[in-house]
């Protein structure tokens, strides 16, 4: 799945947090056009992971929600790691999470994963 797909799903895991998805509100949240929104969601919906029929809402499917769910979780551990590891500001722990999510091996980020776990522990 691309970077960008990735985002889609992920956003719209976190509207539907607050109610109903539209594509107008994903367009809004990204900052891109209805029509790309339109061929993100015609990608994700051939791949079984949401639902679209146009002119209503989307909503994901389980294997969607579950993806979207991994997909926060790398998101959330790596912000929290930045700002709290590293050091940086809120702002750019959540600006470089959502870089790094996309690029990190699931390998790389276990093997953080257990640094970090140890340090706390120690």
């Amino acid at each position: 799945m691309t970077q960008s797909l990735e985002d889609y799903l992920e956003m719209v895991s976190f509207i539907a947090d607050d109610g109903a998805v539209r594509v107008t509100d994903i367009a809004s949240r990204l900052g891109v056009s209805k029509p790309s929104v339109f061929t993100a969601l015609k990608i994700l919906e051939e791949q079984g992971l949401l639902k679209h029929e146009r002119y209503s809402v989307v909503s994901l499917t389980k294997k969607g929600a579950k993806k979207a769910a991994e997909i926060r979780d790398r998101h959330n551990f790596l912000t929290s790691f930045l700002e709290r590891v590293v050091g940086v500001t809120p702002e750019t722990a959540e600006k470089d999470a959502c870089k790094m999510e996309h690029m990190l091996s699931k390998e790389t980020l276990d093997k953080i994963k257990t640094i970090v776990c140890a340090a706390e522990t120690a």
